[in-house]
């Protein structure tokens, strides 16, 4: 049985280093992305966004450390996506920005949908991405929809 809640444990690991990494990520995309904004609503919106991230990746960490594990330092999948978003908000406009921002926040809806499915995931860390993660990455997709909906192309 210990063997069984090691190999858990080692899972639960793997697992909430990937949504860390994301979710470190993600909050730097968005600090960086800022840059591209002069509209204080707009600014506003993805400044809590920017901050719901920062909080989820504490969460992970915090949870990583309770699993036994090392919480990771390099940037997820977002990483490459956070570089490329802030040569790319240089040289384009807004919509492009938001759009990429939108098109991170579904990829990550996708890695949190696909950790439910994973059952060596901890079923706490389940709970916690069915009600408080996940909710918030969909509403970031229908926020940055509401916010491309008020651009001028």
């Amino acid at each position: 049985m210990q063997t069984s809640t090691q190999h858990n444990q080692a899972c639960d690991t793997e697992a909430l280093n990937s949504l860390l990494r994301g979710e470190a990520a993600a909050a730097e995309t968005y600090t960086q992305a800022m840059g591209k904004f002069d509209d204080q609503q707009v600014l506003a919106t993805l400044q809590r966004i920017r901050d719901e991230h920062g909080r989820a990746a504490l969460v992970w960490r915090d949870r990583l450390t309770q699993f036994g594990g090392a919480p990771a330092d390099e940037p997820g999948a977002w990483g490459t996506f956070a570089s490329s978003a802030a040569d790319a908000a240089k040289v384009i406009g807004p919509c492009v920005v938001l759009a990429a921002l939108k098109q991170g926040e579904e990829q990550g809806v996708a890695q949190y949908e696909a950790t439910l499915e994973n059952q060596d995931v901890h079923p706490d860390c389940h709970q916690l991405i069915r009600t408080d993660v996940l909710p918030a990455c969909r509403k970031h997709v229908a926020e940055l929809d509401r916010l491309l909906g008020g651009m001028d192309n």
